[in-house]
């Protein structure tokens, strides 16, 4: 029998913080498992991340209980994945926003990153009787939007590819902070399955370039502090770049997938080994890598038979 995903033996239950990373601005982190956001207005609050299930959102929902009582209007999404958007039913928000670019995702491949994100990581998914379907956007934008809750301005933006093809970013300039989704993580893998490792670099320039006072990333604690929102950025990059370039230079001399992974284990292992779900990610990080680097550029849709033909691979 082949090994398990290390995802699937992960059953204990994370520690919840609720941050302030800006006045009335928080960020909800647990341990490595998806963030949330919290941006109160004037009359309503938006949430930026849904999490995978209306249980798990329930959690977010509240902590944001116990620091206003303004209505829900607003979820923002910042990609298609299934932990990130699949909760937003619980929110009972009138807009659901999302790129374009992302949409199109969970048009093409959406129920295929379902199935496969359940059966890869069965913790996220308790409660998932109560997910009604798919979540769809009521509202889509191509490279920027402003909302505004009350005189509360918020800019949603697409910087550029990275974590995948839809990604953006939500910025609170009255407090310049940031929330990032999975462009940026601390402490914690980042997932590259559905990644573009050619763009991510500079769609981090593009981010670093704000000079936010505080980002909340996609895993890991709040980033407070212009040194610390440097370090979290420098860091993913070091990642990103230290998983493809390995991948890239079997993929060169025409080396196989489990080259590859040889590779990029004995570059990132001494590094990167203590983060949070490195032994998940790392075997769809370095499948990815290896197929960008041999020039395709569309990541292939992941599905739960795909995972596990890939994951029999790398273990023969």
């Amino acid at each position: 029998m082949a090994k398990a995903f290390a995802s699937q033996g992960d059953t204990r239950e994370k520690s919840v913080s609720f941050t302030e990373i800006g006045a009335g601005v928080w960020a909800f982190t647990a341990e490595g498992d998806p963030n949330s956001g919290v941006i109160i207005g004037d009359d309503s609050v938006m949430v930026v991340e849904a999490q995978a299930t209306p249980r798990l959102a329930n959690r977010v929902i509240e902590k944001v209980r116990e620091v206003t009582d303004k209505p829900i209007s607003h979820v923002v999404l910042t990609h298609y994945h299934a932990v990130r958007v699949l909760g937003a039913s619980a929110f009972g928000a009138t807009q659901v926003l999302m790129s374009d670019s992302a949409r199109a995702m969970v048009e093409e491949r959406g129920q295929e990153d379902w199935d496969s994100e359940f059966q890869r990581f069965p913790r996220l998914f308790e409660g998932h009787e109560s997910i009604p379907g798919l979540t769809w956007p009521t509202t889509t934008f191509s490279k920027s939007m402003t909302v505004y809750l009350g005189k509360r301005r918020i800019e949603l933006m697409h910087l550029g590819r990275a974590h995948t093809a839809g990604d953006i970013v939500i910025q609170v300039p009255d407090q310049n902070v940031m929330f990032t989704g999975d462009i940026v993580e601390y402490h914690s893998a980042c997932y590259c399955g559905d990644g573009h490792f050619g763009d991510w670099g500079q769609t981090l320039d593009a981010i670093k370039a704000f000079e936010v006072d505080a980002i909340a990333p996609g895993r890991g604690d709040a980033l407070i502090g212009p040194t610390m929102v440097n370090k979290a950025i420098e860091a993913t990059r070091d990642f990103v770049r230290s998983t493809y370039q390995p991948a890239a230079r079997v993929a060169a001399k025409g080396g196989t997938l489990k080259d590859a992974w040889d590779a990029v284990r004995a570059v990132c292992d001494p590094k990167f080994a203590h983060f949070a779900i490195y032994e998940h990610c790392l075997p769809f990080n370095v499948a990815r890598a290896y197929d960008e680097a041999r020039g395709i550029d569309t990541p292939r849709i992941w599905t739960a038979e795909r995972d596990l033909a890939m994951w029999d691979a790398l273990q023969n």
